[in-house]
């Protein structure tokens, strides 16, 4: 069974977290964390709250093997923008867009084989 936790509407842009979640995909959730601790980017910090949610999701549902848990599932799908006019010369109009995400993370503990 898989342990979920996500981040809704997270104020920063899926390109910057993504290149971190690549960082932390498939490996065990107390070697991401210290991958994650690590990294100086701000989007570490944001990826670091919501996998220690779904660890303590795992700890809170009584999870067998609480030390063997494996990141099995990282997503950062983009959210809504909020969209702003910036002024331009000759009376135009910028449009920017400050982005949103949305992050996932499921650790599991894996089948002993």
């Amino acid at each position: 069974m898989a342990y979920r936790a996500s981040h809704r509407f997270a104020r920063i842009s899926p390109r910057k977290v993504r290149p971190l979640a690549d960082l932390i995909r498939g490996r065990r959730a107390d070697e991401a964390l210290a991958i994650l601790q690590y990294q100086p980017q701000r989007g570490a910090r944001l990826l670091e709250k919501v996998l220690r949610s779904a660890i303590a999701n795992a700890e809170y549902q009584r999870a067998r093997g609480l030390r063997r848990l494996v990141v099995t599932e990282v997503r950062v799908d983009g959210g809504p923008m909020l969209k702003r006019i910036r002024p331009r010369a000759r009376g135009m109009a910028f449009l920017i867009r400050k982005r949103m995400s949305h992050i996932h993370v499921a650790v599991d503990v894996p089948e002993s084989t």
